[in-house]
């Protein structure tokens, strides 16, 4: 696949506590922006999410999708595409690093092959729009007070 659109931020959480809110698909359409729905179809010996299905509607782009994930150690989740109507393929992680003083560095990568025809420069505008978008949403999710 091609290469991936990566981007970062430090989230004044420890890792756990980030990860935790990654998990939580449920609540996705609570800070994601584009998930409308989202649907655990099945889960690991752990209790964690290995298939979910999302509806999307980034504007111009509206999504039935299935993602399966990978969870490796407590700091990184990986996913790519199961299916999609829009899509060829998602190849995309979130990893987590202790950024000292309790933060978190986040950096989130992603590839996105549409089935229609989009220049890479257009394509890769776009993932950065994603993760940017995810990332503010993330940070301001587990900061808010509880």
């Amino acid at each position: 696949m091609a290469e991936f659109t990566s981007s970062s931020i430090t989230i004044e959480a420890a890792p756990n506590e980030v990860m935790a809110v990654i998990a939580d698909f449920a609540r996705y359409p609570d800070w994601t922006g584009e998930v409308k729905e989202a649907e655990i179809l099945k889960t690991d010996a752990q209790g964690r999410a290995e298939q979910v299905r999302l509806v999307m509607d980034a504007g111009a782009i509206k999504d039935d999708q299935t993602l399966g994930y990978t969870w490796t150690g407590e700091h990184e989740v990986s996913w790519t595409l199961v299916k999609s109507q829009m899509l060829r393929a998602v190849d995309g992680s979130y990893i987590l690093k202790p950024a000292g003083g309790g933060a978190t560095e986040v950096t989130y990568q992603l590839t996105v092959d549409v089935k229609i025809p989009m220049l890479g420069m257009i394509k890769r505008k776009a993932e950065k729009v994603i993760i940017d978008r995810a990332l503010a949403g993330l940070k301001k999710r587990v900061e808010e007070p509880k």
